[in-house]
């Protein structure tokens, strides 16, 4: 694709908030916007994004030739960007939990938040969100939390912006298979106790779009939302 087109502002309420408002206004692929703070940042499932300053507010935005049904593996896809660009300045690599969690030592270092509208059966756009706490932690009620910091790690939000755009770039053409096997190789092993929506089971897999495959003994059930705990 082009080269990114990186916007930096000093604050911001939300970059996604930003992303997606161009995006509708017609703004073409390849625009990133950083902000140094953010004032109402947006995690999954209608939460609240705390980001203390010095942590990377980032969002993106696509316009990819993909089935609007397929949405789901670009979480997918932006998780492994993340682990990857930031595996490179830690001794063990981050993991990732289905579907936008990016874990250290059991710990959430990092989520991912997709907004999407389709034109017809196909994406119209696609804005990536991605928040990584680089230099502190902020708490969330009943939920461990790290920072690259924590772990001997200093990046400054733009040198950690350009790593994962450069791994976002490697993999946003790559096949829907390629995308989900480097996923699970980073991710909980198949068999992992896990309970979500109320539901407890084992990880069977991700089925073709993305979603979570739970195996709960005897029946494989589908699941496209919902936040998973580890351990059942």
């Amino acid at each position: 694709m082009n080269p990114w087109r990186l916007e930096v502002y000093p604050e911001l309420g939300s970059t996604s908030d930003d992303c997606t408002a161009r995006a509708r206004a017609g703004e073409p692929a390849g625009l990133a916007i950083l902000a140094h703070r953010q004032t109402a940042g947006r995690g999954s499932r209608g939460r609240a994004w705390v980001a203390p300053s010095g942590n990377l507010n980032l969002s993106v935005l696509l316009r990819p030739a993909t089935p609007a049904a397929q949405a789901g593996l670009f979480s997918l896809l932006a998780g492994l960007a993340v682990v990857e660009a930031l595996g490179t300045y830690l001794p063990t690599p981050p993991s990732l939990k289905w579907p936008n969690d990016v874990l250290l030592g059991g710990a959430k270092l990092a989520g991912i938040l997709i907004d999407a509208a389709p034109a017809g059966a196909a994406l119209d756009w696609l804005v990536i969100g991605i928040g990584v706490n680089l230099a502190a932690a902020p708490e969330i009620p009943g939920r461990a939390t790290t920072c690259l910091a924590a772990h001997g790690a200093v990046l400054r939000p733009e040198q950690a912006a350009a790593a994962i755009l450069a791994r976002l770039a490697a993999w946003e053409d790559a096949p829907p298979a390629a995308i989900r096997a480097a996923w699970l190789a980073h991710a909980h092993p198949l068999g992992t106790e896990l309970s979500v929506n109320n539901m407890s089971g084992r990880f069977a897999g991700l089925s073709q779009n993305g979603e979570l495959l739970l195996d709960t003994g005897g029946m494989i059930k589908q699941i496209n939302t919902g936040e998973v705990l580890l351990g059942g």
